[in-house]
């Protein structure tokens, strides 16, 4: 019976490793041509300032939402009305703000794909509708915006067109925001938004720049991007504070366990690509739109190309001692931006098939030369992963399917390791991996 139920478990482990031939459609699926036709439009709406002309059919960031609204209602109506698109605004005002010129409202072009099975479970892609010139109050000067974020803009668009053939069990929300460049207006607005309509958020993955190959310092990469995190959730109690001193958990955060799962999906279904997980917000010193999510303690993080070339960021279009400044269309390269859009696809399809993640986790073991762990029943799972890894290291490295909710990993040390757990589906799909937030005594 022993050697029975071993072999069972063996199965089941493999079972469950199995890719889904449905991702591998979704990577196909994804069009270079369409991002470079998305971008190319967005480029000559002249400057999408969050300021600029809103009355205009081919000026400025009025045009340029309208436009996007027109291709989500378009990809709606190709799939049957299967996305509830909208706009979302609210007021910014001149006072107490110092990159806003005028009093406006900031809009957002929100497209939901409501879930089968957890409609109120929402996974969100993000990219920004608005650009700017050198000068972030100047709202009139060309500011195409290319790859500061029509890039992004686009990838969102396209990865609403692939996934919009799908059903999932999960929603998916595909979003342009606006007042990125004066202060994550548009995040700020949206988070707030999601609060009070008490969604309950997996993760945002907000694109910010995802079509430039070529570095400032030289680098040419065309495979390689960036994963930001920020490493526990900017709201966390004392008490949990507390905790992590005795426990650990410093960079196991609720947007830490999300980059980890996309460099997970990254690797597993697109293992050409290089996702390097930086652990911090964001870039030095500098601000996303995931970030106002964040704040607000949901997960989030912020996909990015490697190398950045600045004279092609917030830069007024013009040359100068013979470099050529400006975010102009010529600068993006499509085949990456068809791939880091490709990378936001799977993991938003992935996250949307899979059950969700057990609310409690426990662990003990203390003195002793087992872990023990036991969760939370997650309804729809075919079973569970527990995950454990070095201390050191930055991805779960190993792992074991079963399918009771609670279980002991004798001959492992609870000392010398991390913990976590991820529900499993019928078909594969995995949740988020939780850390343990409580002790089993």
């Amino acid at each position: 019976m022993k050697k029975i139920t071993l072999l069972f478990l063996l199965v089941s482990s493999v079972t469950f490793a199995q890719t889904d031939q449905k991702i591998y459609d979704i990577i196909e699926a994804v069009s270079a041509d369409n991002i470079k036709n998305y971008v190319k439009t967005l480029t000559e709406f002249g400057t999408r300032n969050t300021f600029s002309d809103t009355i205009s059919q081919t000026r400025g960031i009025g045009a340029a939402r309208r436009w996007i609204k027109s291709e989500f209602d378009k990809i709606s109506s190709d799939c049957e009305n299967c996305l509830n698109v909208f706009y979302q605004k609210d007021l910014v005002t001149k006072e107490g703000n110092r990159r806003v010129p005028h009093d406006a409202y900031v809009v957002n072009v929100v497209a939901i794909q409501k879930g089968t099975k957890y409609p109120n479970k929402y996974i969100i892609m993000s990219g920004d509708i608005d650009s700017r010139a050198s000068d972030t109050m100047d709202f009139t000067t060309d500011a195409p915006g290319a790859n500061d974020n029509a890039s992004g803009m686009a990838g969102t668009i396209e990865a609403a067109r692939v996934l919009s053939k799908y059903q999932f069990e999960s929603s998916i929300i595909y979003v342009g925001l606006s007042g990125e460049e004066q202060g994550l207006f548009g995040g700020a607005g949206l988070a707030k938004y999601a609060k009070e309509k008490e969604w309950n958020i997996i993760g945002i993955l907000n694109n910010d720049m995802i079509g430039n190959i070529t570095g400032v310092d030289g680098v040419i990469d065309n495979r390689a991007f960036r994963i930001f995190s920020e490493p526990v959730p900017a709201n966390e109690t004392e008490n949990q504070r507390n905790a992590r001193r005795f426990y650990g958990g410093e960079v196991d955060g609720i947007s830490r366990q999300l980059a980890r799962y996309i460099h997970k999906t990254t690797k597993t279904y697109m293992p050409e690509m290089n996702p390097m997980m930086i652990y911090r917000l964001d870039r030095f010193g500098r601000g996303g739109h995931h970030r106002p999510f964040n704040d607000l303690g949901f997960a989030g993080i912020r996909i990015m190309e490697a190398h950045e070339n600045y004279t092609q960021q917030h830069q007024d279009i013009r040359t100068e001692n013979g470099i050529n400044y400006g975010d102009t269309f010529e600068h993006v390269n499509f085949p990456y931006a068809k791939k880091l859009t490709a990378v936001n696809a799977i993991n938003l399809a992935s996250l949307a098939w899979a059950p969700e993640a057990p609310e409690v986790v426990e662990i003990g073991g203390i003195v002793e030369a087992n872990a023990k762990l036991k969760w939370s029943k997650v309804k729809g799972a075919k079973g569970y992963k527990i995950y454990w890894r070095d201390t050191t290291s930055p991805t779960w490295d190993h792992s074991r399917y079963v399918e009771a909710t609670e279980f002991t990993l004798d001959g492992i040390v609870i000392d010398n390791f991390f913990f976590g757990v991820a529900a499993v589906g019928e078909n594969g799909h995995e949740s988020v991996v939780v850390f343990p937030n409580k002790i089993l005594r």
